[in-house]
């Protein structure tokens, strides 16, 4: 930090299990991305290149060695995974995990319906590969889960290997863990933290509300993803209540 203030809250040293702020890239050029490192990367944990992005974005390797040289942790997201799996191509997706230098991988099945044995059997067999991360909730916005399905999918998913779960919302924050409006299902939050310790999801919340809602529920270190690379340095003045939506809220604590 730039000048010392009393009652910040702290934040662990990175490489951190917790307080993630997970990156969503959809489509930064080179020059952007050295910008947003050198601006936001110290704050930044990992980044996803936003659902099939990777395909077709030019100079993938020179973007993925400019994340590798400043720390930051990689990976592609689940639509990519999907996109191989429904052409029957998962050992090409293994394949394509290493020609990359890929350390992460997430697993999902937002966009297509998969056995949730089978999404596990994937999950085990990538985490000999690599870290996996998967993710639970679909991007339709009418299929609707009840608390117990979320509770046990994600249970079943950390089993088998997935180094945290990912709560779906979509980059725009109105599927999943939201209603349409963005509005948080307050009541689905709170019973999957009876089950799933805090520290094992990543909560996707694009939107400041979102943002302030979890640390206002968890604490500072709330892990929170699909977070835009100009949106880092006001989330993490979020978590440390120098911003007004939490500006009183940890001195408060503090008394």
């Amino acid at each position: 930090m730039n000048y010392p203030l009393t009652n910040v809250p702290e934040r662990p040293a990175k490489p951190r299990q917790k307080g993630i702020t997970m990156v969503m890239d959809k489509g930064l050029s080179l020059r952007q991305v050295e910008d947003f490192i050198e601006v936001a990367g110290v704050h930044t944990d990992i980044v996803k290149l936003g659902w099939a992005t990777s395909h077709v974005t030019p100079k993938l390797k020179e973007k993925l060695a400019l994340y590798r040289s400043a720390g930051i942790p990689t990976y592609f997201g689940g639509t990519l995974f999907e996109a191989f799996i429904i052409r029957d191509q998962f050992a090409d997706y293994q394949r394509v995990l290493d020609q990359y230098g890929m350390e992460y991988a997430e697993v999902s099945d937002g966009s297509i319906e998969i056995e949730h044995d089978k999404k596990c059997e994937f999950i085990r067999e990538l985490s000999k590969q690599v870290t996996v991360i998967s993710e639970v909730g679909s991007k339709d916005a009418a299929k609707i889960f009840a608390p117990y399905k979320w509770i046990k999918l994600m249970q079943a998913e950390l089993e088998a290997g997935s180094w945290k779960v990912i709560a779906e919302a979509r980059e725009g924050g109105n599927v999943g863990i939201y209603r349409g409006s963005g509005e948080v299902r307050e009541g689905l939050v709170d019973e999957i933290l009876t089950q799933i310790p805090e520290e094992t999801i990543i909560w996707e919340a694009p939107q400041k509300e979102q943002q302030v809602w979890f640390i206002k529920l968890i604490g500072t270190n709330v892990n929170l993803g699909n977070i835009a690379p100009a949106e880092v340095i006001p989330l993490e003045t979020i978590r440390l209540g120098l911003r007004g939506d939490t500006f009183d809220y940890f001195l408060n604590q503090g008394k």
